[in-house]
């Protein structure tokens, strides 16, 4: 029978693109790693939130992002679960992929397991406990890893934190994700699109629907007749506060199934379709955000600023969707380039053996719009693994590891 260990190396809690990615990391440079997720399966908001496809992550046909992500896109590819263009994917393949991928590092992994809670002795996590069906469990690490999106457990070990936007706290509107099959199949996405926007737009005025969001979203997948919606709309919600989460989770069905009835009546198209399935979870865009070394501006952003210690590489807009109502804004990078995350923005205040590998590093509300995809979040986490490795090899915190080598490592690999 396979057993804990009583200290691990590196303890990372959350199984999303930037938990998974820290763990094999770490891993496979000899670490003792155990992950946590909350789930039964891995991939955070690409397999629990149907966050799908990937967003860009590419630059003058050149992949920005590096070893293990591009490693995961070869794999999925092998597998036919990814579209030509490399953005939508089999998420139910991708589930498979990861439990392999884990178990080939040698990663430890307990899944239906759900963070309660910490240990600390001055800036130092000495364990964290979970629960589980075994009931509370205390396990001990040297290296933590925050990947858990929210940053539950930053806030648990008391690092400095910042919710939404700076004037009112209120966060990026919540989406849950669905997908429709049985549509008329040989359409564009466009045609699509152009036919469900205004089927929208003259319910919205006659009053027929209540959908905060301007337009419809949606997306193809890898299946002849199935789209994608990313098109709900959640306003005012917290994801750190459980009442306001669950209210979130059933105004999300409540706005799926409006949506889903309005198109079947009203488009010809959609007349035999039938809803296929609701993420299992709401996708949350933004909560928490942990103040590190250095915090990331928009300016930052749209210039394309580069760092010495800049660990992952990123192209995609400012994209924020409006936290009080309907209206997205957009600001691009500019053109032709790209801009990096400098790896103190993994590295909170005044906690010296946690790294943050999720889309809560340290930065403000607009830069936070463009990172927060899951590709470079993927980099984030890979980021943590290879610091994670560098700071035990030099006997060092890895609040004191030289962020130039960990981005001199991770281009290697990309």
């Amino acid at each position: 029978m396979h057993h804990l260990k009583s200290l691990y190396d590196l303890v990372v809690v959350g199984g999303g693109p930037g938990g998974f990615s820290a763990a094999v990391a770490g891993a496979r440079r000899g670490l003792s790693v155990i992950l946590i997720e909350r789930y039964g399966f891995l991939g955070g908001m690409a397999t629990s939130g149907l966050v799908n496809p990937f967003m860009p992550f590419k630059l003058k046909g050149k992949n920005l992002t590096s070893g293990i992500f591009n490693e995961l896109i070869d794999r999925l590819q092998k597998e036919g679960a990814l579209s030509k263009r490399q953005m939508e994917f089999d998420d139910e393949k991708l589930k498979s992929i990861l439990d392999e991928m884990l178990q080939e590092a040698g990663c430890d992994v307990l899944l239906h397991s759900y963070f309660t809670g910490c240990e600390l002795s001055g800036g130092k996590i000495n364990s964290i406990t979970v629960v589980n069906k075994s009931g509370s469990m205390k396990i001990k690490g040297k290296i933590f890893v925050d990947s858990t999106g929210d940053g539950d457990l930053s806030a648990a070990a008391g690092a400095k934190i910042q919710l939404g936007r700076s004037e009112d706290n209120l966060c990026q509107p919540m989406t849950l994700c669905f997908r429709i099959g049985g549509v008329k199949k040989g359409l564009t996405r466009g045609q699509v699109a152009r036919n469900l926007n205004k089927i929208l737009d003259a319910a919205k005025k006659k009053g027929e629907v209540d959908q905060p969001r301007e337009d419809v979203l949606c997306f193809d997948t890898l299946i002849p007749g199935c789209y994608h919606f990313n098109t709900t709309r959640v306003v005012k919600k917290s994801g750190v506060n459980g009442l306001e989460l669950s209210e979130a989770e059933f105004e999300g069905r409540r706005q799926v199934k409006e949506l889903f009835n309005l198109f079947r009546k009203k488009s010809p198209y959609f007349a035999a379709s039938y809803l296929m399935k609701i993420a299992c979870q709401i996708g949350v865009r933004e909560t928490r955000r942990v103040l590190g070394n250095y915090v990331i501006t928009e300016k930052d952003v749209i210039s394309g600023r580069k760092f010495p210690d800049g660990i992952s590489r990123c192209n995609y807009p400012v994209d924020i969707h409006n936290p009080a109502g309907s209206g997205t804004v957009i600001k691009r990078v500019k053109a032709g380039t790209y801009y990096e995350i400098p790896f103190r923005c993994l590295v909170p205040k005044g906690l010296e053996n946690l790294l943050v590998g999720s889309r809560c590093i340290s930065s403000t509300h607009a830069a936070h719009s463009s990172f927060r995809v899951m590709p470079y979040v993927s980099g984030f986490g890979e980021a943590c693994g290879i610091a994670a490795a560098l700071a035990l090899k030099e006997n060092i915190p890895p609040c004191k590891v030289d962020g130039k080598k960990v981005k001199a490592e991770i281009f290697r690999l990309g």
